[in-house]
């Protein structure tokens, strides 16, 4: 009996440490993969998740499991849990999955983010309701953001005598796409950064 548990054990190693082998590969290069079918299924998964399509990644996990070792089973299906959470927007079902994987939970901020996007973007599977609401929450936001880069245009523009309400909006909309622009590109380099730390020995 030890013997056997030891073997699964090392068997398990070997399938994470394939994931994270993996893990720089494309995803016509995963899709490929025969040899760690499961491994590369499941970061299909996770990646389709990342982009918010919960069918493609349900379908790849459902896959990945399908190939996998019974002992390997349980940790892709918490991935998929984790992944399948992020997918649909449900913060509450993402911490938890994330802290049965062992890993750290997301960061408040995070969660805020998560959860304005799944009233903003709500899936498919919330319902008719879910997504007009989340229409016109997008329309007030976008009215919101005009008025506030209205709002700044014109307290600039008071020194050289004002402006008129036409061309401030035009320019309090180009002054919003470009503190956007700013936010994502800054965003995005915070998560290269926190990747390329995660993924340093």
């Amino acid at each position: 009996m030890p013997p056997k548990q030891r073997q699964i054990r090392i068997e398990q190693r070997g399938a994470l440490a394939a994931i994270e082998a993996l893990q720089q590969r494309s995803d016509e290069e995963l899709q490929a993969e025969t040899k760690y079918k499961s491994a590369a299924m499941a970061i299909l998964g996770a990646r389709a998740a990342e982009k918010f399509d919960a069918d493609e990644a349900r379908s790849y996990f459902q896959r990945a499991i399908a190939a996998a070792r019974p002992q390997e089973r349980m940790q892709i299906r918490r991935m998929a849990d984790a992944s399948l959470a992020l997918a649909e927007r449900r913060p509450s079902d993402l911490k938890q999955a994330v802290e049965r994987l062992g890993q750290a939970p997301p960061s408040g901020r995070q969660m805020l983010a998560l959860r304005a996007m799944g009233l903003l973007l709500p899936p498919s599977s919330a319902g008719i309701v879910a997504r007009i609401r989340g229409i016109v929450l997008i329309i007030v936001l976008v009215i919101a953001l005009l008025a506030a880069g209205l709002g700044i245009v014109e307290l600039i523009s008071l020194p050289f005598g004002g402006i008129g309400i036409a061309p401030g909006v035009l320019l309090g909309l180009f002054l919003v796409a470009a503190v956007i622009t700013v936010l994502v590109l800054v965003g995005r380099r915070k998560r290269d950064r926190a990747k390329a730390a995660a993924g340093a020995p």
